[in-house]
Order: structure tokens, then sequence, then C-alpha cells
């Protein structure tokens, strides 16, 4: 039997960005009991899993002002106006990016958000510590990311079961095999496979279509990255996704009520398994 290859630590952006997400953590860790009282006084929110199983490829619109990779994509976004004119074209959730020094976002973008919306919430950051996931039941969201590649086998086993127990969903995020192994051992509900290697900054545009049919049905598999057009939501239908999430194209257009209603309605395929 051949072993499983050790975990190394991500390099590149992606290395970079997780020692500044390791720092924010240990600044949240200072005020513990503050973020503690306020995630158990959160209402409850909308569920995330729920709202990514209909019979159309679900959108997730995502408020996205910069990245590594583009740089400004659009730095006057208002995070609440634009949230509500994605639920408008019919997007099934929202995702939030929180980050701020490498994609612009802030807490209070998920706030504005949350109180905007009926919809699902995602908090898409750079999630290291069980504190940032107390926060981000604090700060109203439904779901919070993981990116399996950034977290060591032990640290998402303790990530994945600190949102069990705060009630918080998970997206977990990988981009091979392995990875989809490691998510579905820490008790993934919610996979997204991401075209974007967060280390080099490439798209592999079929990498998402490759990995669906390997994710049981009874998991929400989720493509992102590259996905702008009517037929990318169609390719990604065809390879079984039960989601997409879009950043880029909603975030930049002139009109992101028809931009995300362009991408809506496009009727799923189930995967087997």
């Amino acid at each position: 039997m051949q072993a499983t290859p050790a975990w190394t630590p991500p390099a590149g952006t992606l290395g970079g960005i997780i020692s500044e997400a390791y720092q924010r953590a240990e600044r949240l860790n200072r005020d513990r009991g503050a973020l503690d009282r306020a995630a158990a006084a959160a209402a409850a929110a909308p569920s995330l899993e729920a709202a990514l199983r209909g019979g159309a490829v679900s959108v997730i619109a995502e408020v996205k002002r910069r990245s590594p990779s583009k740089g400004w994509i659009n730095s006057e976004i208002a995070a609440a106006a634009q949230a509500r004119c994605y639920e408008q074209g019919g997007a099934a959730a929202i995702s939030v990016l929180t980050e701020p020094a490498h994609f612009g976002g802030s807490n209070e973008d998920l706030t504005s958000v949350r109180a905007a919306v009926s919809v699902a919430v995602l908090k898409k950051d750079f999630h290291v510590d069980p504190i940032q996931l107390v926060e981000a039941k604090a700060l109203g969201a439904s779901a919070a990311l993981l990116i399996v590649r950034a977290l060591a086998p032990e640290a998402l086993s303790r990530l994945s079961a600190a949102g069990k127990e705060l009630g918080l969903e998970l997206l977990f995020e990988i981009r091979d095999r392995l990875e989809l192994d490691r998510a579905l051992e820490a008790g993934a509900r919610i996979i997204g496979v991401n075209n974007r290697n967060l280390e080099t900054l490439e798209i592999d545009p079929t990498r998402a279509e490759r990995l669906m049919a390997e994710i049981s049905a009874d998991v929400i598999a989720i493509a992102e990255s590259g996905v702008s057009a009517r037929s990318d939501v169609e390719r990604m239908a065809r390879s079984g996704a039960d989601a997409v999430l879009v950043g880029s194209a909603v975030s930049s257009a002139s009109d992101p009520v028809a931009a995300v209603r362009e991408l809506s309605g496009v009727k799923r395929v189930a995967r087997a398994g």
C-alpha cells in the first residue's frame, strides 16, 4: 500500500496569507470571552447546505473587491447593496470576502450583508484557528470556509469539530483527490473544488470537472474559480456540480442583478454514488 504523502505548509501566495491569518487569530484570542458571548447570542442563520439542494445549479455570488491574481476588481462595491442585487438576481447564497489586506474585505461587510439579505451568507476568509469560527458565528454567518491545503490534518479536524459545536456550517475547499479524502475524513458535508491553485494562482479550468465525479451524491459539490458565463455553469452542471461560486464576474458587472440572473436556472445533473 502506498503511503499517504505527509502534509507540508503551503507556499507561495497562500503561504504568505496564511501566516498573516495566524497573526489575526492570535489577536482575536486575546478577547476570547467577548467573542464567545457574541457567538452564543447570535441569531440562527439560514442553512447554506439546504440552500444548495435545489433543482438548478445554485449560484453563490461573491462580494469581492480585489484579489492577488486580478488586483482591484471593483473598489467601489457597497457590500449590502451588492448583496441585495445578487439576491434579486436569484443567488442562492452570498459569499463575503472578509480578508482585509489582499481582498479588501472586512467584518463590517459581512454584518451589513447579513442584515440586507434573507439567504445564507458564507464567510470567505483564511480560517486557521477555532476562534475565527467563533467570530464567524458572532457576525451572523451561515458558514465559513476551510481551505484544506492550508491546514494540517489535525488542525482541519480541530476546526471541523469547532464548527459542529458552534452550529456553523463549513465549506471545505479542495484541489485534488488527497484533499478530498482529508475533507471527507473531517466530516465535510459541503465541498468546493477550486480550479485555481492558491499557491501559484494558476487556473486549471478542468480541475473541478475531473473531481466532481469522485464526490458522493450526498455531499454538496461546488465549482469555484473560472466561472464567468452561463456556458461555464452548463459545463459544470454536466460534471455534476450542485453549485458554482462566482466572484469576479458578478463583482465587476455593471448590472449585478442581470449578471447573476444570467448564471441562474441551469438544471442540475445528478452525480452517481
